[in-house]
Parts: structure tokens; C-alpha cells; sequence
């Protein structure tokens, strides 16, 4: 564990961690982009998940996902950069916390779900409208879960 902290230590002493922790508008801004971002990703691939779970049949799932994929993925891109931003302002404390960890860990599993969903099934969803299999259904529910779980772990951390 001391090399985690000294990795952590590094972070915050960094050139990012020195500005995150500067004051000003910088901080509250990056907070409100990870937001605005979980945001993003949630809407994005939680309607495609929707779909799949059988809600809003009358939408193609293909060209819902065409059209919500991009949003999710910037969403997603957005929501790193603004997490690592404001981990480097207090990454010390933040990894002692068992709800930012656990935060972390929602994380990777839900980009090593989509990872394999996409992997799987993306050129599979034309197939879809009419009925998903199961093991795609299970894979869009479980991403919901995470997803939302790891947004409530992300507003449990100021509280902790």
C-alpha cells in the first residue's frame, strides 16, 4: 500500500494536483463537468439499456444506440478527466474513503460490461428489436445498475 501512496502523493504534488487545489472557479467547474458528464453517460447508453430491457419498442435499437453511443462515449471521456482532475486535489484522502473505492471499483466494472457488450453484441443489435437474448438483457440491467450505483457511491463521497 505505500506504493499506492506515494503514486498518490506524486498526483497531488503534480502540476495538476497544484492547480486543482488553487482555488477559484476551477474546481467547483470540474465538479459540475463530472456531473454534467455522468449525466451524459447515463442518458446515453441508459436508454439503450432501456431498449433492451424491452422499453420503447417502437425506437429502432440500432439506430437508438447510433444516435446515443457518441453522447455516452464523450460522457464517459469527460467523467475521467474531470474524476482525475479532482482526485488529484485530494487523492489521499480520497483512497482511505471505502465509498470512493468502492466508486472505483463500479467503474471498472462497468467499462469492462460495456467493453464486452460491445465486443459481443454491437453488430449484433439490428437482430434485436424484437427480442434480445437474455444474456444481452442481463448485460444492459446489470450496466444500469452500475452505472447508477457508481453516480450515488460519486454523491456519498462528500457525506462520508
Amino acid at each position: 500500500m505505500a506504493i499506492v501512496q506515494d503514486i498518490v502523493a506524486a498526483i497531488e504534488a503534480s502540476p495538476l494536483g497544484v492547480t486543482a487545489r488553487s482555488g477559484g472557479l476551477l474546481y467547483p467547474v470540474a465538479n459540475l463537468l463530472h456531473v454534467v458528464s455522468l449525466a451524459l453517460l447515463i442518458g446515453g447508453i441508459g436508454a439503450v439499456d432501456l431498449r433492451l430491457l424491452g422499453f420503447g419498442r417502437a425506437l429502432p435499437l440500432p439506430a437508438l444506440s447510433r444516435f446515443l453511443t457518441p453522447f455516452a462515449v464523450t460522457g464517459l471521456l469527460l467523467f475521467l478527466a474531470t474524476g482525475i482532475f479532482l482526485f488529484a486535489s485530494d487523492g489521499q484522502s480520497l483512497i482511505q474513503s471505502p465509498i470512493f473505492l468502492a466508486k472505483m471499483a463500479g467503474l471498472a466494472l462497468g467499462l469492462a460490461n460495456a467493453a464486452a457488450f460491445n465486443a459481443i453484441y454491437r453488430t449484433r443489435l439490428h437482430e434485436w428489436d424484437a427480442s434480445p437474448p437474455v444474456a444481452g438483457r442481463l448485460m444492459a440491467a446489470g450496466s444500469l445498475i452500475i452505472w447508477l450505483t457508481v453516480a450515488s457511491l460519486g454523491r456519498f463521497i462528500a457525506y462520508a
